[in-house]
């Protein structure tokens, strides 16, 4: 297969179900899907990089409240909001992120300027935070991140004094609503079973891949808590092979460096990509016993590979036709469900 400009985007997987969902809903989610896979693949179009697609991608998804990063995240069990990011280029493995930040308004931009300006790959709370206003990037009141969806996730979060992950409400609103307690969220997933971490990973005309990922991590976490999203080769792996960004219950991926273990499972074990992301999410998470969750991956070749351990998940890639002017002719796939 040759080259082929491709992005690939997801926005949280879980246990999701038609029956859980309104026509309404679901129709807002797929028309965000696909309205950011026609911003970012025009970067692609237009002779754009890998990594420049798969940031913007992430930014547009970190600007849309419907997902768990940005500004739709969620609430620590203090009622503040802590956001992680991480992206990578695998054409030179540089890579730059950013854990608990609460003021950066897209903490992808950031983990991209930790990567591009400073000697480190992580930085962290405060330091992340002024080193992102030294360079510009837009630093906003921690009140910005407010949403009163995520809000009342927390309060139901804590009335039943448990950690959940994001997209956690739609089965449960309904369960609540036939004992008229409170509505907590409008999202089509099992009350324990959704994971919101937005990611992209992509392919430009010139065979170079990157990944980017972002959270708002989950509902009720302690203070200080960091999932795998700034981790990289958890959450987040990008090198000349493939690409992979990780949504689901972060421990689990950091455990078994999900995202790295792909790679390996191609290159020392000659596994296809198909092959090797099914193996870490459909084997290996599970037999962590909460390895919920699920991967976006792009090769060198331009196969794509999306697997999920869930019911569903919240996905869509864009390959850009590079043999026709008119942009129209681009292929754009969204999904939602199992068999999609």
């Amino acid at each position: 297969m040759g080259c082929k400009y491709i992005i690939v985007i997801h926005g949280g997987a879980g246990v999701i179900s038609k029956s859980n969902i309104s026509e309404e809903r679901e129709k807002q989610f797929l028309k965000s899907l696909n309205g950011i896979l026609s911003a970012s693949k025009k970067i692609l179009r237009n002779g754009g990089t890998a990594l420049d697609a798969v940031q913007e991608a992430v930014r547009l998804l970190e600007e849309d409240e419907l997902y768990n990063a940005g500004k739709g995240s969620v609430f620590t069990s203090k009622g503040t909001n802590e956001m992680d990011a991480g992206i990578m280029d695998g054409s030179t493995l540089k890579c730059g992120a950013v854990a608990g930040v609460s003021t950066i308004r897209n903490p992808i931009v950031a983990a991209r300027a930790v990567m591009d300006h400073t000697n480190h790959i992580l930085l962290m709370g405060k330091g992340a935070e002024e080193f992102a206003q030294s360079k510009s990037i837009e630093i906003v009141e921690p009140s910005f991140f407010f949403t009163q969806n995520r809000y009342d996730q927390l309060l139901k979060a804590k009335d039943t004094n448990r950690v959940i992950l994001d997209h956690d409400g739609e089965k449960l609103v309904k369960e609540e609503e036939k004992t008229l307690t409170v509505n907590i969220s409008g999202d089509p997933i099992h009350p324990d079973s959704k994971m919101g971490t937005v990611g992209a990973v992509a392919i430009d005309k010139y065979g170079n891949l990157a990944a980017a990922t972002s959270t708002g991590g989950m509902t009720n976490k302690m203070v200080g808590r960091v999932g795998d999203t700034p981790i990289i080769g958890a959450g987040v792996y990008a090198n000349k092979m493939v690409a992979v960004s990780s949504t689901g219950t972060g421990e689990a991926f950091i455990r078994t460096l999900a995202a790295y273990d792909i790679s390996a499972l191609m290159e020392y074990g000659g596994l296809t990509l198909e092959e090797a992301s099914k193996k870490v999410v459909m084997e290996k998470l599970i037999e962590q016993g909460k390895g919920d969750g699920g991967v976006i991956t792009v090769d060198a070749n331009g196969n794509i590979a999306m697997p999920f351990n869930s019911e569903g998940m919240y996905r869509g890639y864009a390959i850009v036709n590079n043999n026709e002017e008119n942009e129209n002719n681009d292929t754009i796939v969204v999904a939602i469900y199992k068999n999609e």
